[in-house]
């Protein structure tokens, strides 16, 4: 099975044990686990590497999970991901995962580059021109980009929408060219 199925697979399966409900709290502890493997080569070598056994990875992932304040549901997922070897995929199923989230709750994800802080009075004109655009209310992440001359770049999903200066001068670039 490819990848991208299995991180599917495992995403739709992980919202459907810890349910709709306590979702939020439970991708925040699984993208903390991830986190964590990503950040930590010894983590990594713990959940990756078979000369661990499966009882050596179970007990050090209760302590970890312990430690973080881990729910059971997600140390038993985790243990489940590396007893089936796919726990490599961890930051792809926390991907999907979200994504899965959001979609089930009619929610998109917004993240806005932009050269300086927005204000209230800003974000809420964008909050709302968003939601008409994509139809679902958009839960916005900021992002300071000092190499953006003005405007703001909003990406939502796989779509891009660029409003700023930098991005205007590329289209009047393209269009100069063309002829």
């Amino acid at each position: 099975m490819k990848p991208a199925k299995e991180a599917n697979r495992y995403a739709k399966m992980f919202i459907n044990v810890v349910g709709m409900d306590a979702a939020p709290k439970a991708l925040s502890e699984l993208a903390a686990v991830e986190r964590l493997m990503t950040g930590s080569r010894e983590v990594k070598s713990l959940l990756l590497n078979p000369g661990f056994s499966q009882q050596e990875r179970e007990a050090a992932l209760r302590k970890i999970a312990e430690k973080a304040g881990l729910s059971e549901k997600v140390l038993k997922f985790i243990i489940h991901l590396t007893e089936s070897r796919v726990v490599s995929a961890l930051s792809e199923i926390v991907k999907n995962a979200t994504a899965i989230y959001l979609e089930r709750k009619r929610q998109a994800r917004a993240v806005v580059y932009s050269p300086v802080e927005v204000g209230n009075a800003h974000e809420e004109r964008l909050r709302a021109s968003l939601k008409k655009l994509v139809d679902r209310d958009v839960d916005l992440e900021y992002v300071i980009d000092p190499s953006l001359l003005g405007g703001v770049l909003v990406k939502v999903g796989s779509t891009m929408y660029d409003s700023s200066i930098k991005g205007q001068l590329r289209l009047l670039k393209d269009e100069l060219i063309k002829g």
